[in-house]
């Protein structure tokens, strides 16, 4: 090897080590990234769908380009729009960006054009490419529903103070295939919303999507007690989703199953014995409830203390311990390991 700095050949072609260049970049990622972007449409295809209201006359960077420096951007760490001001200089940037790199003010301006007739448009593509991913023979679907905080630490727009996480945050709505793991459909919110804020509207969106393609395929939603309202029971009667939920312990319920909590509270739980016992199922309707649903229970010593727990289905015959072991609690892996990795693929 004629030059000591010879990293490989490649047919004819010499590739070497060269550290006398005035231009460096840090984001040697960036170029792997960019590749992979433009290789699968992905930003091309969500840019499609974003309105552009601007004259077009003064354009200078499109939607895909904008929506693809940003998002570019924020996979590498720079999270603030203010950061382009010290990157536009950036070699590797302004090589791989054709057009280079957009000013603040533009991008600020794209995230705010967007109302909610736009977010509602991009949330029924999103669950399109969703359904069209799914198998032509499937014969059932999992809907896994929940949510998760977002702390802020700025004065992001729906940045509020949220009472039970005490903390100011985004609360973040998931739509997650139960199977597979593949996100269905993911919603920001303001941070102080209710768990089943907006649920009914787009689960009524994701249900109606997938009866389009499959017809009279199974539909089943599996979610916490933060979910079961009103509009939840009339989305799954108007749809015909069958449904497993979290309900959340009221003096009602307590009575219901008062005589076997006291039995396992007595005869284990006053003993520090670990022990579990199902109940169910029966019928309960709350106040704000059109109809009564079958409702099942888990009282449970834990060798500490007594733990309550209800679950509401309008599956067939069910045995309760099977329901709540084999499928409401599989939501755990399901459902919160895969926010869970998104979160921290995220940061």
């Amino acid at each position: 090897m004629s030059n000591k700095n010879t990293a490989f050949y490649q047919n004819k072609k010499q590739y070497t080590f060269d550290f006398s260049g005035q231009e460096t970049s840090s984001d040697g990622g960036f170029s792997l990234l960019y590749k992979l972007a433009r290789r699968s449409k992905l930003i091309k295809a969500f840019s499609e769908q974003v309105p552009d209201r601007r004259d077009p006359e003064l354009i200078t960077y499109s939607v895909e380009e904008l929506i693809m420096q940003r998002v570019m951007l924020l996979a590498c760490g720079y999270e603030d729009c203010n950061d382009v001001d010290y990157l536009r200089e950036d070699p590797l940037l302004k090589a791989l960006m054709d057009n280079g790199l957009c000013s603040q003010p533009t991008l600020s301006r794209l995230e705010n054009s967007l109302n909610m007739g736009a977010v509602y448009r991009l949330a029924e593509w999103w669950v399109d490419r969703y359904v069209a991913s799914l198998p032509t023979d499937k014969e059932y679907v999992i809907i896994d529903v929940d949510c998760t905080d977002d702390p802020t630490h700025g004065d992001q727009q729906g940045s509020l103070f949220h009472g039970y996480y005490w903390q100011w945050m985004l609360n973040e709505l998931f739509y997650i295939d139960g199977e597979t793991g593949q996100i269905i459909l993911p919603v920001l919110r303001p941070g102080n919303v209710h768990s089943n804020k907006w649920n009914d509207r787009f689960l009524r969106v994701i249900a109606r999507k997938i009866r389009q393609r499959f017809g009279d395929i199974q539909i089943i939603v599996r979610a916490d007690g933060g979910f079961s309202c009103p509009g939840f029971y009339e989305v799954v009667e108007e749809q015909d989703l069958d449904f497993c939920i979290g309900l959340t312990s009221n003096p009602r319920l307590k009575a219901a199953v008062r005589k076997s909590y006291d039995r396992v509270n007595k005869h284990y739980g006053q003993k520090g014995a670990r022990h579990q016992k199902f109940v169910g199922p029966f019928s309960y309707q709350a106040d704000s409830w059109d109809n009564p649903q079958q409702v099942y229970a888990k009282i449970e010593s834990t060798g500490k203390g007594m733990n309550l727990r209800f679950i509401v289905s309008n599956f067939a015959d069910d045995d309760a311990e099977e329901l709540y072991k084999d499928f409401y609690v599989q939501r755990g892996e399901a459902s919160e390991n895969r926010i869970k990795e998104v979160k921290n693929m995220c940061f």
